[in-house]
């Protein structure tokens, strides 16, 4: 692995190069980088932990080298300019020293991910099948990682291995469960969504729907919550989005679908229930392993979350500085766990400042919509990116990439239609086929 990620990242270099930055290839390379991520961290491929973080923000930059950015993004060069009053904080708080540049990079990373992929796909315009193709090399690294962790416990060691109801790292392929079921939980929703936007090769469709089924098995196992609640939640928007946009033939088939998913995802609860000797049903009842009931169903992270409001308080215009949140849980809870929430974390570390630049991330895709882009994996993509970081922070390169995927335009049409002029997705047609 650690020569096939030097490799992989010559190669879409390589392309990205010779099409002198065609979107195609830009957000081809960012996106195999953003789904391999937490694969790459668990087989200890990367020279570095934020290593995915920098690649997509590296291809992305290229991008914007060849092709610029839309003056219409300068909301997100304001969110980056947020970012550095809690630097300057953090500098009399922590020191300037091996410590301080590693807070900073822990922390700021995901954000600075983030703004990059947004001032990338601010309004740029890709062909509906385009979008299919990347959504596709997303999930490739995420099929691998999902074999990998089926290698590395296989079910016939479960009931040797799944004897608590907390997060397992040894269903997770020796690495956290958070960041697994978060990949895993994508991989679902993207497959998901061509369970209902079929492919045209009939083989290709049928192998990737029993990926989507193994990736929904694997989720679960992992033991942690929030990547498998995010999936079904994205999973029933974009259901709602199919019904609103296609015609009835099309409704009927997707009712038809649906109700074969309803019978495939009971069919892998009980499954893994048993599989599991009824752990996992403690686990989402919010119970031990011996069946009590737990005072807190977060996990902890309400703790966190007051620890992070108090710090607010404190500091409420420039924050406490970023990294410092650490030695607040520390004094207050007793442990240094750096936080799951990323809401929170911006607010406690930049305080207004803070609250300013999550008005931006908010607010700003808005007026994409208002502005009549069509996208309709908007509200899922933006959901994603909500609910990942509420529960898990940025500690992956895949929230701020889909958040900035949310922003590009879908050209719907085909050659044809174009001469015609008619570039939006019609109301009462099909979403096209790959």
């Amino acid at each position: 692995m650690k020569i096939y990620v030097p490799l992989v990242f010559l190669f879409f270099l390589r392309r990205v190069i010779i099409s002198r930055g065609k979107d195609r290839e830009v957000l081809f390379a960012a996106a195999y980088f953003a789904g391999a991520e937490v694969f790459f961290r668990m087989t200890k491929a990367l020279v570095f932990y934020e290593t995915g973080k920098y690649a997509v923000m590296f291809f992305l930059v290229l991008g914007m080298f060849y092709q610029g950015f839309k003056r219409s993004a300068f909301p997100y060069v304001i969110y980056i300019l947020l970012l550095i009053p809690g630097v300057f904080v953090a500098m009399n708080t922590l020191g300037f020293d091996a410590n301080f540049r590693t807070e900073i990079t822990f922390n700021l990373s995901g954000p600075l991910s983030l703004s990059i992929a947004a001032l990338y796909c601010y309004g740029r315009k890709i062909r509906f099948r385009e979008m299919l193709s990347l959504m596709d090399v997303m999930i490739y690294p995420l099929i691998a990682m999902t074999i990998y962790v089926f290698l590395y416990t296989p079910n016939r060691s479960l009931d040797t291995v799944a004897t608590s109801a907390a997060s397992n790292p040894a269903l997770s392929g020796g690495y956290g469960p958070n960041q697994v079921s978060t990949a895993l939980g994508l991989g679902v929703f993207l497959l998901y969504t061509r369970f209902l936007i079929p492919y045209k090769n009939k083989w290709v469709h049928f192998v990737m729907m029993f990926f989507l089924v193994a990736m929904a098995y694997r989720a679960l196992l992992t033991f942690s919550r929030g990547g498998v609640f995010t999936a079904i939640i994205m999973a029933g928007v974009f259901t709602v989005i199919i019904y609103a946009v296609t015609s009835l033939k099309t409704k009927s088939k997707v009712t038809l679908k649906l109700l074969g998913t309803l019978g495939v995802t009971v069919g892998i609860w009980f499954f893994t229930l048993i599989q599991t000797g009824g752990m996992l049903g403690n686990r989402y009842e919010n119970k031990d392993s011996l069946g009590r009931e737990k005072e807190d169903i977060t996990t902890g992270r309400l703790d966190l979350f007051l620890a992070e409001y108090k710090a607010f308080t404190d500091s409420p215009v420039f924050g406490i500085g970023v990294g410092k949140t650490k030695s607040y849980h520390e004094e207050l809870l007793g442990t240094s766990l750096p936080t799951h929430n990323e809401i929170s974390r911006m607010i406690s570390e930049h305080g207004l400042f803070g609250i300013i630049a999550l008005m931006i991330l908010l607010c700003a895709p808005t007026l994409t919509k208002l502005q009549g882009r069509k996208n309709v994996y908007f509200y899922p993509f933006m959901l994603f990116w909500f609910l990942t970081v509420f529960h898990s922070s940025m500690r992956i390169a895949a929230p701020g990439f889909v958040y900035g995927l949310s922003l590009l335009s879908l050209v719907y049409t085909t050659h044809d239609q174009k001469k015609k002029k008619t570039s939006s997705l019609p109301r009462q047609q099909a979403l096209p086929q790959r």
